[in-house]
């Protein structure tokens, strides 16, 4: 098995081998230019994202500066996902992410580690596993989610949380590690924010939209 079957296999591998290495230089130089683009030409910056992306829905948009260490390649967005300012890709292997969801500013989503044992970490060795995120979620600032890790739908995380293991939907989860604070529930069909009420008006527009 080669190095490059190795990256995407969870099995420990080389990433510094030529194969890799190579191809990562390109990209990061695509990387460049999407962040050198003008936020006042958005049809560019869109059809850039789109040749770097491996599948991006329609309405997507991520602001500058961003960071992806093989500039998207391996990157699964659905339809409307939004990531703010500094958001960082470890995208060494696939991350997928669900329509709709919200991704504030200097997230970081890892899919790459590294072995406790300190003389394959000398060589430089590395493992890959595989990121998902559901539909319609919210990342809050500074959240960190690390590899192999699955989030369902319907998920609030908190800022600065940092996400060690696997999330089931409809939850709201916070702290470090990350843990379940409680459901989504009724209360927040009512509230948006501590005491601040939803106006029942703003129902009756979705319900007839």
């Amino acid at each position: 098995m080669t190095q490059r079957e190795k990256q995407h296999s969870g099995q420990l591998y080389d990433p510094g081998a030529p194969e890799i290495m190579e191809e990562q230089m390109v990209l990061l130089d695509t990387l460049g230019e999407y962040n050198a683009i003008p936020h006042t030409q958005p049809e560019r910056r869109e059809e850039k994202l789109r040749s770097m992306f491996a599948e991006l829905g329609e309405g997507c948009y991520v602001e500058s500066p961003f960071h992806a260490n093989f500039a998207g390649k391996f990157v699964h967005f659905g339809k409307n996902v939004y990531a703010n300012f500094n958001l960082t890709l470890v995208d060494d292997t696939h991350i997928y992410v669900g329509d709709y969801t919200m991704i504030g500013p200097n997230v970081t989503i890892a899919t790459a580690g590294h072995p406790i044992c300190p003389e394959l970490r000398e060589r430089g060795m590395q493992y890959n596993l595989p990121v998902r995120i559901g539909r319609n979620c919210w990342l809050g600032a500074g959240v960190v989610v690390l590899p192999g890790v699955t989030i369902g739908d319907n998920v609030v995380i908190g800022a600065g949380s940092i996400v060690t293991k696997d999330l089931p939907s409809n939850v709201v989860a916070v702290g470090n590690p990350c843990r379940i604070l409680r459901e989504v529930g009724e209360k927040d069909r009512a509230f948006y924010f501590r005491d601040r009420a939803i106006d029942p008006a703003l129902w009756q527009e979705i319900r007839n939209s």
